[in-house]
């Protein structure tokens, strides 16, 4: 699995529809969107997923007043039950010429180089109902990317896997969270324990070192992703969100996972570079705290899209970022209203790497 800043063919979204995910506010959604895509379609290609009819007229009307429209947008009509790409879509993987990878019965076969769609099952987090045209997404973005599917398989069973639950260095290293995955709350995979996600982790995205953080942050209802916590910006290289709040119910657990990161080696025997970045103050609408991070920013060809909350600790998390990317524009994306709906910015997009 290419780490997310290498080239991309495209960024896939769907386009957003279901006003349950954002009850009372939906209405700025569609407008957080077009200034997404705006900015998105200026360095790569749009891959946009629309529900029905009426979503793929509100999307053009939309995009065209946003000044958003492009050329480097492509429609396609597929139903969807939510627009949580990153969880629910496929994950585009890169396999080298002559190695060994899984076929779609998990046997081990030698593949030329091209494209490869690996496609786990999705449950809605293992928490809603409302799932069954979001598992049927990465199939349809596996054909139209031309790619072969190949479909994660784990002791005969074809295991759940969101795509915010991992994250990459594209060198064999990969982070993820004990909360997620190995917890009995909203449980993916009963017979999976640490070493069989380890393994599973190599045979499907060459990961030979897998750093396994504690819990995420308040609020975030996938029960631990950790692309709100830490996310990988260079091959030795991560930013952590921490808490300055002691008496915030982040303070105890973004320490944990600072310590671990302090630990943790690359699969190269490497330590980390640990840049760390202050959560901004809690989001709270109708009395919930909302999953707001900057962890949740999306690497595009040339530009860096990062969740913004109006906030002082907004400009820290920019100007931090700007100085890890310097080659690319950092654009920030007002989230207030967006993160409404338990995600952001990572959580909606899903890249397809260059050949």
């Amino acid at each position: 699995m290419p780490a997310e800043w290498e080239p991309h063919a495209a960024t896939w979204l769907a386009w957003p529809h279901y006003h349950g995910d954002w009850p009372g506010k939906f209405e700025p959604i569609p407008w957080v969107y077009a200034e997404i895509i705006r900015n998105l379609a200026k360095h790569e290609q749009v891959e946009l997923i629309l529900n029905d009819a009426s979503a793929a007229r509100q999307a053009r009307r939309v995009l065209e007043r946003g000044d958003a429209f492009s050329s480097n947008i492509r429609f396609h009509r597929w139903a969807t039950n939510r627009i949580w790409l990153r969880d629910s879509g496929c994950i585009f993987l890169t396999p080298q010429p002559g190695v060994a990878r899984p076929d779609s019965r998990g046997r081990l076969s030698p593949h030329e180089p091209g494209s490869l769609a690996l496609k786990f099952r999705f449950n809605a987090w293992a928490k809603y109902s409302n799932w069954r045209h979001d598992e049927k997404i990465g199939s349809l973005m596996a054909k139209a990317a031309h790619a072969d599917e190949l479909r994660a398989v784990s002791k005969g069973e074809r295991m759940v896997l969101e795509g915010g639950s991992i994250d990459v260095n594209g060198r064999g290293t990969l982070l993820t969270t004990e909360e997620c995955l190995l917890s009995t709350t909203q449980q993916r995979n009963p017979s999976m324990d640490r070493a069989a996600y380890e393994q599973l982790f190599a045979d499907y995205f060459g990961a030979q070192s897998v750093i396994w953080l504690d819990c995420g942050i308040a609020g975030d209802d996938t029960h631990g992703h950790v692309d709100d916590i830490t996310r990988f910006v260079a091959s030795n290289t991560v930013i952590t969100m921490v808490e300055q709040n002691e008496r915030s119910e982040n303070y105890v657990p973004l320490r944990a996972n600072l310590g671990r990161l302090r630990n943790a080696r690359t699969s190269d025997g490497q330590k980390l570079e640990i840049v760390e970045i202050p959560m901004p103050r809690p989001v709270l609408f109708e009395d919930r705290q909302l999953p707001a991070s900057y962890a949740n920013f999306y690497i595009a060809n040339g530009a860096l899209l990062v969740p913004v909350f109006n906030d002082p600790n907004d400009r820290i998390a920019l100007n931090t970022l700007a100085e890890l990317f310097p080659t690319r524009e950092i654009v920030p994306i007002y989230a207030g209203d967006l993160i409404w709906g338990f995600g952001a910015l990572h959580c909606m997009t899903q890249q397809q790497p260059r050949k």
